[in-house]
């Protein structure tokens, strides 16, 4: 019987660099209360939301991804052609074929770097994270690029007051490569299908194809709504705050790293009162930076994360070198936590 000859790859995996692009329109609350019965008040107690990014007709979901990767390959200080992979966590791309992440290799000249998406939600960063440092480590890849991008502006309802507010666009990209030492921790990670109805599209894409569309909703003028985001707002609340606490403790655990340890916190920028009740279920020091980007970024999706990385790198808030706790949730019902060094 003949014998494989084992992979070689590096013996650890690391995040080298950062980027991340906010669409030019910042939307303020005042104009999301156009279309909904709310006040500028209530949007910022429930969410903590006062401003967030919405996509022009130029910054298509390629076009952003390209320019926070950008800024993560200058950040990495190696060269495009260096990526032997790309992979773009994304639910707002609307060909189904072929991956967005085709386009966004070759456009950015990483030669013929192996391509492709992945729908893990708002946990997508996460699950892009893993894949890619076991591509490092396996010696599939030297580099990888690992991007979260979307455009929610598209998939948002508008006239729902549940969601309405929530949902902003944006691009984060991180590159992952060789490292000497544990620089990613492992993942902890999984889905709870069970409670996939609590967080999910209005309508699949397939109701517009049969010809039957007396049960799409209609909008107040009494127009056809394009598909949407939806979500069980308590539901989707109990479940982050009890469960993903837990979800994070376990990383912490996995890494052999206490809270007294931490210096960063970054979780999926969903709201900020999940956020801060993690921090007090975790009973985080108060030395430890929480990113809190979502207050002029909204809800990002895939890309809240890395976003929210840049963000406190480029502000000085986190450094170099900072031990720091991610974990991603949504839609699905999936998770990805796990503990890694900043670049």
């Amino acid at each position: 019987m003949a014998k494989i000859k084992p992979a070689k790859g590096a013996p650890y995996a690391r995040i080298l660099g950062v980027g991340g692009y906010r669409p030019t329109r910042v939307v303020p609350n005042e104009v999301i209360l156009e279309r909904i019965d709310s006040s500028d008040e209530w949007i910022r107690s429930r969410s903590g939301i006062e401003t967030r990014h919405w996509a022009g007709p130029e910054e298509t979901v390629a076009a952003m991804a390209i320019e926070a990767s950008g800024k993560a390959i200058a950040d990495a200080g190696i060269d495009a052609g260096q990526i032997g992979a790309v992979v773009v966590s994304t639910v707002s791309h609307f060909s189904q074929t072929p991956a967005v992440a085709t386009e966004i290799a070759d456009r950015l000249g990483t030669g013929k770097a192996a391509a492709f998406d992945i729908s893990a939600g708002c946990a997508g960063f996460g699950y892009g994270l893993t894949l890619a440092k076991g591509m490092v480590v396996e010696g599939s890849a030297e580099h990888v690029l690992v991007i979260g991008v979307e455009r929610l502006s598209d998939l948002t309802d508008l006239e729902d007051r549940a969601t309405a507010f929530l949902f902003g666009d944006g691009a984060g990209a991180v590159v992952v490569g060789p490292s000497q030492e544990p620089a990613i921790g492992p993942t902890v990670w999984g889905s709870e299908g069970d409670k996939a109805e609590t967080i999910k599209q209005t309508v699949p894409w397939d109701r517009f194809r049969l010809g039957d569309l007396s049960e799409l909703p209609l909008d107040s003028k009494g127009n056809i709504k394009f598909p949407a985001i939806t979500q069980e707002g308590q539901a989707v609340f109990r479940w982050a705050v009890f469960e993903m606490a837990k979800v994070a403790q376990q990383a912490l655990d996995a890494a052999g790293i206490t809270p007294d340890e931490l210096d960063v916190f970054i979780p999926h920028q969903a709201n900020v009162r999940i956020i801060d009740s993690m921090v007090k279920t975790l009973k985080l020091p108060e030395h430890v930076t929480v990113a809190r980007d979502i207050r002029t970024t909204g809800n990002t999706s895939a890309a809240s994360i890395p976003l929210a990385m840049e963000r406190l790198l480029a502000t000085g808030e986190a450094k170099s070198g900072d031990t720091a706790l991610v974990i991603g949730f949504g839609a699905g019902l999936v998770y990805a936590a796990t503990v890694v060094t900043l670049p």
